[in-house]
């Protein structure tokens, strides 16, 4: 398995697999040049990342999420000035 190089590390996280999780990780890890090791703290790091970022950036109960949606699905105001601007042939297309 080629090796990476890695930063220095100094903690232990150790799993149990199946084999076909291994050999599966192994096959994805060789594609992308990578140790086991590297590829398996890429993923679960991103994964962390993601599963953080999620709660952080949508802090917002569930009733107004579903009301946020109702508004992103209702039809738009009658709006004079956009309508007028929309049916204005564009300088390129002149």
């Amino acid at each position: 398995m080629p090796q990476a190089n890695s930063p220095s590390r100094s903690g232990n996280i150790n799993i149990r697999v199946a084999l076909e999780q291994r050999n599966l990780i192994d096959q994805a890890a060789s594609l992308c040049n990578k140790t086991r090791t590297d590829f398996i703290l890429e993923a679960a790091t991103k994964a962390a990342r993601d599963a953080i970022l999620d709660q952080v950036l949508y802090p917002v109960s569930a009733e107004r999420f579903e009301a946020f949606q109702r508004l992103l699905d209702s039809p738009p105001e009658e709006n004079e000035r956009l309508r007028v601007l929309m049916a204005r042939k564009p300088r390129w297309g002149k």
